[in-house]
């Protein structure tokens, strides 16, 4: 019988994650892998956070509302996950968002900052925070424009109650995924900001290009989970 959830595919992306760094010089550590698990049922994700996942990060609000209670029951000894909402947030769904995740990967307008700072005040949380660029510039992706970035940027991290740690984008549908990455990664160093340290960027077919690109972040479904089923 299949086992719900791998263990040896863990160990194999972390292999990859791994020489990937070390092929530029980096350290594996400094890179944390997301488990993109959308679809992916909630049993399935107990067994990867007990084989070792320590983050999951969901495309819908909805989603991760019904799962997290599903884990917090079956994980009682302390050893949840992290949670990262990786997709594209309305501001109708900003509370939630605020209320459910500890990071917020897709803040990619000043009106969604403005709802998402003032809810956490109200809520007092502090959610970390990810300025969305559309480095690809493909119309088909969420994101600002990367030449209206540094003004998101700036005007993100003047926001008192989320905290702004990073930028994240989506590498192209097809072709090679590095420019993209390099922009973002341009885009972040350029800002000048000694808390922009993340940059979330890779998928389960681009990651390790990521890395090598810099990701700090790198948010990896099927390679994990399989093929979606939905």
């Amino acid at each position: 019988m299949e086992e719900p959830f791998p263990a040896e595919r863990l160990e194999m992306v972390r292999s990859r994650i791994a020489a990937a760094a070390t092929r530029v010089g980096r350290d594996p550590s400094s890179v944390r892998l997301i488990g993109a698990s959308k679809t992916v049922p909630a049993e399935v994700l107990v067994h990867a956070v007990r084989a070792g996942l320590e983050d999951l990060g969901e495309n819908r609000v909805q989603e991760a509302e019904a799962k997290a209670p599903l884990l917090r029951a079956d994980l009682t000894d302390g050893a949840g996950p992290q949670w990262h909402l990786i997709g594209h947030l309305q501001s109708n769904k900003a509370r939630k968002a605020v209320a459910l995740f500890d990071w917020i990967h897709s803040v990619d307008s000043p009106r969604l900052a403005d709802a998402l700072d003032r809810i956490a005040l109200e809520l007092g949380r502090t959610p970390r925070v990810l300025v969305e660029v559309n480095t690809s510039g493909e119309a088909s992706k969420e994101g600002v424009a990367p030449a209206d970035a540094p003004a998101l940027i700036a005007h993100v991290a003047g926001l008192s109650a989320i905290r702004l740690v990073g930028l994240m984008t989506i590498g192209p549908l097809a072709g090679d995924a590095r420019p993209a990455f390099r922009l973002l990664k341009q885009l972040r160093d350029a800002a000048g900001l000694p808390e922009l340290v993340e940059l979330s960027m890779g998928m389960s077919g681009d990651f390790e290009d990521a890395v090598e690109e810099g990701a700090t972040m790198v948010r990896v479904g099927s390679a994990l989970f399989g093929a979606r089923t939905l």
